[in-house]
């Protein structure tokens, strides 16, 4: 087997670990191009139509155009002015592709005099957005409505050749009954095996003022298997397009709208029919980008006469935008005049082709589908105010994932398609395939890190081993307990031995979820272990083996910490949530870490361990952030919004052997956001202070870095324990470009790198009292002077490598400091 067979079929084999499959469509589709004979250039605008139907299309600006129907005719006729009528036999029940010649009549048309005026369409774009606020009902007071989502995964690239050899493999022998029900699609006339269906029904009921919109979840069903990089693949599939808005957001880049109030700086527009749809007179307006790789799209709207709304809208990305892993995005929606008086979104449909190679039909790739379908309109209809004030926006109704068949039949606003229904019925045949199960552990360890052992985990093996100068080579043998234990608890347990020191370490923890939304949690913990103080939460722990491979420098600043603590998470409503903690902690110095104070009476005393009891609490608001839940985790969809952060812990002095009594608060701030259409920023501004005489190790300590992989949430040319201070504030920014500057060098387009600068900075003062109590070791400085660094990096390289260059700007003259260093890092986005 080579290499390309064997990643096909792996690939293959991973999908239905993750999901499953299908049955047969019955429908006609049709995809093509229309070209001149002569000239070989592509004809826009040409006239489609299935005879003895009303199912018909135009083609793009590029010739091409698509059908899909379960209406029956015998013939395809072609037609536009200028050109001869053809008329194609067609197939019904079947996938068809055609290329299309037109020959020239070569009419000599009579002499036509065009004078200088304003085109019709950009008039009619201009009343468009005029018209947006009235068009969008965003002030009505109330309003409900039922949303049915589809969201479907399909493996796409079966070509004929991979199903022969697929058959021939014994490996995949036991799967061979999947490949009869391999499709065809019309976005590009690629072969594909639906493989995931995921359908919820829910109930909306949305408050204008004060704002308040909930959303009742009546049922939920889902074919294939939980697997959190596929959510988070997925995840673009979860977010709304508003056509109304001026920007679009999809893999979490903006994309300029065609409506949108900029858009005759982006797009060229064309009006070129007008007809009746859905009893109401429409024009089209077909539009394309004026340039290259920008983040736009191509398609057209049909928009209401008088009203001047959008009536229907069927776009696609486009092609050349600077977007990973994406062949194409397609994006319809259909919008309806409800009691004569609303516009509203009835149906929107989204369908992305993602590859790892783009452009490609050989290698295996998937489809992403999101259906969602809008009913039961009622408009300004009250409920009391207790109603809109629940703690969470979804509600989960207790039977939401064991509706019946009957439910469902009444919920969908549109019927599943024979293919659609073949998903549920097969993944019960692909879980009875003995080697299957198999598959999905060797998958899941490959993913995940963990090996499966019943109702246990092994793992993970990137811990397995590492060395640092304190331990010399560590091992270290772990796990955790799995869902099939227990959905409500997760329990965590490792076991860590140093060759060089001789210690035995080991961890325990568990994990216990009173309810999943709202949040109640209930942690504890306790660790025997060393620990590097003065890390980001982002950064590689000590016993990860790329941490110790990618070290700049030996980690010799280590403390041990011997550790009981825990916390009770609470989330109020979504959004807002506490976390109550307590923490009894004894570190103690190892390797070249040494903590000498000054008494009152002016001796020196070195100390060998620093004892705390704390309790703290911690307060986090995120606007309207949004989440999908897992077992035990959550994985947020963001927010657009600024998350706000809040946290004060005490030390209690004389009690369980804590030696110190302080104070510590810290505030923070951090958003992501989109600017524009040139990119996307991120910023984190954080602050606080300790109040207390405290050895340095328990006051701020400004995270470092000294490996070769750049940290983002770090500052990544200090080094540890380089700084500290007991009252600070700190910056870090960060914008990605997403190639607006390199997509317009020539040579450059081609390899899709993207420009990232950052800036970080922070200040702090120690005051008198811990400056004077401290003997801060040599190395160790203080903050008065400000300490900030800059860089340039280019992202995107093969599509998962980024490489920084980073500056120090101050504290230059600080021993072992790091005035310029170049850095690696994976960074895999859209």
């Amino acid at each position: 087997m080579n290499l390309r067979f064997f990643y096909r079929t792996f690939f293959l084999i991973l999908v239905f670990c993750m999901f499953h499959a299908t049955g047969k469509a019955q429908e006609t589709k049709i995809i093509g191009k229309i070209t001149d004979r002569e000239t070989k250039e592509p004809l826009p605008f040409v006239n489609l139509l299935l005879k003895n139907t009303s199912v018909g299309t135009t083609t793009d600006f590029n010739g091409d155009f698509v059908i899909e129907t379960k209406i029956k005719s015998d013939s395809l006729l072609v037609s536009i002015i200028g050109y001869e009528k053809k008329s194609i036999a067609v197939k019904n029940n079947r996938f068809q592709e055609f290329n299309i010649q037109l020959e020239s009549l070569n009419l000599n048309l009579p002499e036509v005099v065009i004078l200088p005026g304003e085109n019709p369409a950009e008039i009619l774009l201009k009343k468009i957005i005029k018209n947006k606020k009235k068009n969008t009902n965003r002030n009505v007071d109330y309003l409900e409505y039922e949303e049915y989502n589809k969201i479907q995964f399909d493996a796409n690239n079966l070509t004929e050749k991979f199903q022969k050899r697929f058959k021939k493999k014994k490996l995949f022998k036991p799967f061979e009954f999947i490949l009869q029900y391999v499709d065809t699609s019309v976005v590009n006339g690629k072969t594909y095996l639906p493989v995931f269906l995921n359908e919820s029904f829910t109930k909306v009921y949305h408050r204008n003022n004060p704002s308040g919109n909930i959303r009742i979840l009546e049922g939920n069903k889902i074919s294939g298997f939980e697997n959190r990089s596929v959510t988070e693949l997925l995840k673009f599939l979860y977010q709304d397009t508003d056509i109304y808005s001026n920007y679009i957001n999809i893999f979490d880049k903006n994309f300029v709208s065609p409506i949108a109030s900029t858009g005759l700086m982006y797009y060229k527009y064309y009006l070129v029919d007008s007809a009746y749809r859905d009893e109401k007179w429409c024009y089209k307006l077909m539009f394309k980008p004026k340039r290259k790789q920008e983040l736009t799209f191509t398609g057209n709207l049909w928009i209401a006469d008088t009203t001047y709304a959008v009536k229907e809208v069927e776009m696609k990305v486009a092609l050349d935008a600077n977007i990973n892993f994406v062949n194409s995005v397609d994006i319809k929606q259909t919008y309806s005049f409800i009691d004569n008086k609303y516009w509203m979104l009835t149906r929107d449909y989204m369908i992305a082709d993602l590859n790892v190679i783009e452009g490609t039909k050989n290698v295996l790739g998937f489809y992403g589908h999101r259906t969602t379908t809008f009913g039961g309109f009622k408009f300004n209809v009250p409920h009391d105010d207790e109603f809109y004030n629940h703690p969470v926006e979804v509600i989960e109704k207790e039977d939401a994932f064991v509706q019946n068949n009957e439910f469902w039949e009444k919920a969908r606003h549109e019927k599943l398609t024979k293919k659609e229904k073949g998903i549920y019925a097969m993944v019960d045949s692909i879980k009875n395939v003995p080697i299957f199960q198999t598959y999905l552990d060797v998958i899941y360890l490959v993913t995940n890190g963990y090996l499966k052992l019943g109702k246990f985990q092994l793992g993970p093996y990137h811990k397995a081993i590492s060395f640092n100068p304190v331990e010399g080579v560590r091992f270290r043998l772990g796990g955790r307990t799995n869902k099939t234990l227990s959905k409500k608890y997760r329990i965590t347990a490792y076991g860590a031995y140093g060759v060089k020191d001789k210690t035995y370490k080991y961890y325990l923890s568990g994990l216990y979820l009173f309810n999943k939304n709202p949040r109640r949690s209930l942690f504890l913990s306790h660790k025997y272990d060393l620990e590097q103080l003065g890390t980001s939460v982002n950064a590689f722990s000590e016993d990860n083996i790329l941490g110790s491979i990618f070290r700049r420098s030996p980690s010799d600043k280590l403390m041990f910490d011997n550790e009981y603590s825990g916390y009770y998470e609470h989330e109020w409503f979504t959004g807002l949530s506490n976390k109550f903690h307590f923490k009894w902690q004894n570190l103690t110095p190892k390797g070249g870490t040494k903590v000498v104070v000054n008494e009152d009476n002016g001796v020196e005393r070195m100390l060998h361990n620093l004892s705390s009891a704390q309790l703290g609490i911690e307060t986090r608001f995120a606007y309207r952030e949004k989440f999908v839940e897992r077992t035990f985790e959550r994985i947020s969809l963001g927010t657009q919004y600024p998350i706000l952060s809040f946290s004060y812990y005490y030390s209690f002095p004389n009690i369980f052997g804590s030696k110190y009594e302080f104070h510590k608060i810290q505030l923070g701030v951090r958003q992501w956001f989109n600017f524009l259409n040139y990119g996307w920023s991120r910023y984190i501004i954080q602050g606080g202070q300790v109040f207390g005489k405290l050895p340095y190790p328990l006051l701020a300590l400004p995270p470092g870095n000294q490996s070769f992989i750049y940290d983002p949430f770090t500052f990544n040319l200090m080094n540890f324990f380089e700084f500290v201070t007991d009252k600070y504030v700190g910056l870090m920014y960060v914008h990605h470009f997403d190639g607006f500057f390199l997509n317009r060098i020539p040579l450059m387009r081609k390899l899709k790198w993207r420009e990232v600068v950052t800036f970080k900075g922070i200040w702090g003062t120690l005051s008198k009292e811990n400056l004077a109590f401290n003997q801060l070791p040599i190395g160790t400085s203080t903050l008065e002077k400000p300490y900030f660094e800059a860089g340039v990096g280019i992202e995107n390289i093969f599509k998962v490598f980024r490489v920084d260059a980073v500056w120090r700007l101050s504290h230059l003259e600080n021993p072992k400091a790091n005035k310029f260093a170049v850095f690696g890092s994976l960074f895999l986005s859209f």
